[in-house]
């Protein structure tokens, strides 16, 4: 039997985690939250495949790519904030996804207080380091099996 499939998109910036405002973001690379998110997925028997791009176009078509997929973890970055189109893209899979945020984004910027795809989401993590993406898989993991 196949397991279900989860993916971990994330967007700009989040390639230089480890160097990028440490201050924030912490000290664990890009790489060392894909070795956590396998080693976690193992545990929950699913599996999961990970991306990241800058770019907004990119986003869209890999979410558009996971339509039939059990969910999607989703760091968007910036792109929380900004992108309408990231936005549609989820609406029209219809897979469920979780929002991720390392930083805690409400005692940041006001700007960064409003999120074009959290009411879509099956949860919001924020602020919980690189913890959030195993919150999430775990989330999603657990509606897979509801």
């Amino acid at each position: 039997m196949t397991r279900p499939t989860i993916a971990v998109l994330n967007g700009p910036n989040l390639n230089l985690l480890g160097t990028r405002e440490p201050e924030l973001y912490g000290a664990a690379t890009l790489s060392d939250i894909q070795a956590r998110c396998e080693q976690v997925a193992a545990g929950l028997d699913v599996q999961v495949e990970l991306f990241q791009s800058n770019h907004e176009g990119a986003l869209v078509d890999e979410i558009q790519r996971r339509r039939g997929d059990a969910g999607i973890v989703l760091n968007a970055g910036a792109y929380t904030h900004t992108s309408v189109a990231i936005r549609d893209a989820l609406a029209a899979v219809q897979v469920p996804f979780v929002e991720v945020h390392v930083s805690n984004v409400f005692a940041r910027e006001d700007f960064r207080h409003h999120s074009y795809l959290s009411d879509l989401a099956a949860g919001v993590i924020v602020g919980c380091g690189v913890d959030g993406y195993e919150f999430a898989l775990r989330r999603l993991a657990a509606l897979t099996r509801v």
